[in-house]
């Protein structure tokens, strides 16, 4: 997780667009209202008491027949995946979507009126960095039921590759790529939607796409079509005559692209991973993706960002001359060899403070802990950050070396790595709430090598030892 030099963004105002949804075939009016920095993107339900919200968040998935469709304490958002495209493609960060019906407008099975409206608008940037996740190793997910596999590796920008395979003459294997989100709006987002003949039947029969017609869903005909399933079909999209053309596509709608089923896949897996609710930079490769495998895959990836979050490593030059060396340290602190257990200040301000040890086989406690397999006790590694925390505490009064810190308490401890001989240590402690009274709670994390060794929360106390 890095913060970039860009910034979120938001939308300049609100817009509506009005139309029906594909599968409950309810009249639905839509509307991107701006949003405050670090939002996201969230669905409200106006139609309902209360006007609940539900995030776009992976872990409210419930269902990925024909669409991925969310629900939150039994409110439900259908088929939020073209909407979500749009705004990743336009590089929105910030929008509420308003609605007041259960499934956004279907429009015409793309994302495209989606990227027409918030270019009417306008995007304007917001105070806050934007985060993104920077993929370092390689993540996959596989449906061994069928085949599908989704797999993300390190690359500059955000890129998707999508490669479809049907097993059917009619459409048969098509691939598609995005560079670079600047070209969604021009290669991905007229992209529609699509279905077999034999899905469809099933579909009509179960009472779905209801707000379906021939503007808004390719239709492949892989099968043979008898005179009676012709004038169902005919009178379930209210044609006096249908037919299948030469590419194999039911009336006459003109493909955009001869691999749009595969752009429009690629579509779905931007909306998708939308709901790991972080931008991300890496290449996503996905192979016969579909909404299940997509949504898994935003899962098992939202789990890893919010854990790689929770243990962020802040990056510090070391080389650089600290603020403060061992010598104006121990003007500060009492501690004294072989109890003095930093060796630089990198950082410091009214909230934090940065500073770092040198681990060496020459420490005292490698003596005895333990012989043949050398490992700092973690009880010194809290020692290390409550000192410190104290330059952190003792730079609030004017004269430091008139006062001593005391540690009064520590909570949620953990240690997560060991540390060993040869190891830098780097220490980073936030002020948890405003100090009073000389009462100060901070949250203290020791790295190394790149990963989080220990965490705690501390409290500690200034008190005045003699005239200044």
């Amino acid at each position: 997780m890095i913060t970039t030099d860009k910034k979120q963004r938001t939308i300049a105002k609100e817009v509506i667009l009005k139309g029906v949804g594909l599968h409950t075939g309810e009249n639905v009016t839509m509307k991107f209202v701006p949003a405050p920095e670090n939002h996201g993107y969230a669905f409200k339900r106006v139609d309902l008491e209360g006007e609940p919200i539900i995030e776009a968040d992976a872990n409210y998935v419930v269902n990925t027949q024909r669409g991925t469709n969310l629900e939150k304490n039994g409110v439900k958002i259908q088929t939020s995946e073209h909407v979500l495209a749009a705004l990743v493609g336009m590089e929105i960060d910030n929008v509420l979507i308003e609605l007041d019906a259960p499934e956004p407008p279907i429009m015409d099975g793309s994302s495209k009126y989606f990227v027409e409206a918030l270019e009417l608008v306008g995007a304007v940037e917001q105070e806050a960095d934007r985060e993104e996740y920077v993929v370092r190793d390689v993540i996959s997910y596989r449906d061994e039921n069928t085949g599908s596999e989704i797999t993300i590796i390190p690359a500059e920008t955000y890129q998707v590759t999508t490669m479809v395979d049907f097993g059917t003459k009619v459409l048969g294997t098509q691939n598609a790529t995005l560079e670079h989100l600047s070209e969604f709006k021009t290669e991905i987002a007229d992209a529609r939607t699509f279905s077999f003949l034999h899905e469809l039947e099933a579909l009509l029969e179960n009472g779905l796409i209801k707000g379906g017609d021939l503007n808004n869903a390719i239709v492949y005909v892989d099968k043979e079509i008898d005179e009676q399933t012709m004038k169902k079909l005919e009178k379930a999209f209210d044609k006096k005559k249908l037919s299948v053309k030469p590419n194999g596509i039911l009336d006459n709608l003109t493909l955009h692209q001869p691999n749009e089923a595969a752009r429009h896949k690629l579509l779905d897996v931007i909306g998708d991973l939308a709901l790991t609710k972080t931008r991300i930079r890496g290449k996503v490769i996905a192979n016969k993706p579909g909404h299940f495998v997509n949504t898994q895959f935003a899962k098992k990836l939202a789990k890893i960002i919010k854990t790689e979050k929770r243990n962020n490593v802040p990056k510090f030059d070391l080389n650089k001359p600290p603020l403060m060396d061992v010598t104006e340290i121990m003007s500060q602190l009492p501690h004294r060899p072989p109890f003095l257990l930093v060796d630089k200040i990198l950082e410091l301000s009214d909230t934090h403070v940065v500073g770092m040890k040198n681990v060496t086989m020459n420490e005292p406690f490698f003596v005895g802990h333990f012989p043949g397999a050398p490992v700092m006790p973690g009880v010194l590694q809290l020692e290390a950050m409550a000192q410190t925390g104290g330059i952190l505490v003792l730079n609030t009064v004017p004269d430091p070396e008139n006062y001593l810190t005391y540690l009064l308490k520590m909570d949620n401890v953990r240690f997560k790595q060991q540390v060993v001989p040869g190891d830098t240590l780097v220490f980073k402690l936030d002020l948890m709430t405003p100090i009073r009274r000389g009462l100060c709670q901070m949250h203290a994390r020791a790295y190394a090598n790149d990963k989080l060794v220990s965490e705690a929360e501390i409290m500690a106390q200034i008190v005045k030892v003699k005239d200044s």
